[in-house]
This record gives C-alpha cells, structure tokens and sequence, in this order.
C-alpha cells in the first residue's frame, strides 16, 4: 500500500494540472468567440461576391472560364485546412481521414496535397504523401494573405493541366459540441443558380464585359473559399479546445475525489495500525510486569 504521503504529493500534482486545463478552457472558449465573430464578418463579402458571379455568368452565357470546365480524369489537388497544435480532440484525424479517402477514391491518380496547418503537414510527409506546398504556423485572426501562396501554387498546378479538379477540406463548424469534417470541390467551380423566386439582382454595370469580370473574380472566389473554411477551421479548433479542456478539468476533479478518499482509507489504516501497536506493546510490558 503506498505511503499517505505519496498520496497527498499525486493528489497536489493533479490540482495543478487541473489549474492548467481550467486556464486553458477559458482561453479556447475567449478565443471560440473572437472565431465566430471574424466567420460572420466575411460572410457579406461572400454573399456580394457570390450575387456578382451569378449575374456575371447569367450575362456572359456563352463564355466559359477554364475554371468553369469540367474534366474528364483522376487526378487532383487536395487542399488540407487543419491546425498547427494538438489538444484539439479528433478534428484533425477526421480532416485528415477524409482528406485521404476521397482522394484515394475518387482521384488515385497520382494526388498532391497543399497544406494549411503543421498537423496536416506532418502526416502527410511522415506517409510520404506529394505535398506540394504548405502553410504553418497561422495566427489566430489570419489574413487572407497568409493563404494567398498555397492556393495560387493549388491554382497554377491546375492552369498547367496537371491535374484535373482542386478540392477543400476543412473542419466545419456546426455547434461547439460538433465539428464535422467536409470536402468540397473548388475548381471546376459550381455557382448556384439563383431562384426565380428570390428577389431581382442589382443591374450591375460591367466595364469592360462579363467576361473579364468572370477572369477577375473567379481566383478571387476560390480565395474567398479557402479563407472562409480556415476561419470555419479556427473556429472548431477552439470548440474542440475547450470541450477536450473541460472534460481534463472534470476528469482530474473526479480523479482528485478518488484519490483523496483512498488517502483517507491509508491513512485510517495506518491510524488502526498505530493504535494495535500502542495497545500491543502496553499488553506486552503489562504481561512481563
């Protein structure tokens, strides 16, 4: 049985690290908000420039932008959103397992991968997977031009032909008790037809036609995605966060409970001890008197 002392030692140990996973959900939970908060701030920017691409194609109906193509083929870039630390709960495995198997069922041949977060990273080459450009290391409010270099390497791998289709995948946030992984497809890019029902669009003026507008803003809309799913990505990074941190704190606090009364019951015992002992050895210099 282990000494009360030992005991007490484990039980302090453990308080203190209950003390770090306490600070630590407190911190993912301030972050979590400041996530949500830039997530719905680049929304209108994506809504306004989904509504000019939809006019812009609606007018330019005979032009189609290569991005606008589909291909026949097997081949792909994946681009991978995950985060740069772990304590983040299963986000990270379940991006990364999606990631793979869609590639390897629908693009087996030959896959390259563009990563956004050390993680990602770090599994694909520890497999030896053909990462051809990678992003570490992102702040917590990241710009859009820190994305900016593996989407354009993304973009120029399918400009040259080399590979046939640009996907995205990246954890959504949903609620903070649920992130889901999802793949989505980039290029050939999908504009959503607008409903007949919705209201009528702004009568854009377009200098000099439709089409150079559709040249512009295509990259610019592929960015605008990727960039949306990192800040999707933060923000279920600190979800994860602070839910793993929670359960830490409550499973420590349920730990220190056990622990605290196993050390009452040592040291009860070795109460019991001592008194057998005391009652023993005055038995015993009773008897010899």
């Amino acid at each position: 049985m282990p000494a009360y002392r030992d005991i007490v030692r484990r039980i302090d140990s453990i308080k203190n690290t209950q003390k770090i996973t306490k600070a630590m959900q407190v911190v993912a939970a301030t972050r979590l908000r400041r996530a949500q908060a830039a997530v719905q701030a680049t929304r209108p920017y994506a809504e306004k420039m989904l509504e000019v691409l939809q006019t812009a194609g609606e007018r330019a109906t005979e032009y189609k932008h290569p991005f606008l193509v589909r291909r026949e083929g097997t081949r792909a870039v994946m681009i991978l959103v995950t985060t740069d630390k772990g304590l983040a709960g299963a986000i990270n495995v379940n991006s990364i397992r999606a990631a793979t198997r869609y590639m390897q069922e629908h693009y087996p041949d030959q896959p390259k991968y563009v990563t956004l977060g050390r993680k990602g990273r770090d599994f694909l080459l520890r497999f030896r997977r053909n990462v051809i450009a990678e992003t570490s290391g992102l702040p917590d409010r990241p710009s859009i031009a820190t994305i900016l270099s593996g989407v354009a390497v993304a973009l120029e791998e399918y400009t040259r032909g080399d590979v046939d289709a640009v996907l995205l995948c990246y954890a959504k946030w949903i609620s903070t008790l649920r992130q889901e992984a999802v793949v989505r497809t980039l290029i050939p890019a999908e504009i959503p037809v607008r409903e007949k029902e919705a209201s009528p669009p702004a009568d854009y003026i377009y200098e000099p036609d439709p089409e150079s507008v559709l040249d512009a803003l295509l990259p610019r809309y592929v960015e605008t995605q990727v960039y949306q799913a990192v800040l999707e990505n933060k923000a279920s990074e600190y979800s994860a966060k602070m839910i793993a941190m929670q359960n830490a704190t409550k499973a420590a606090g349920d730990f220190i409970d056990s622990l605290t009364l196993f050390a009452n019951k040592v040291r009860q015992a070795g109460i019991t001890t001592e008194l057998m002992e005391i009652v023993g050895g005055a038995e015993a210099l009773r008897s010899a008197g």
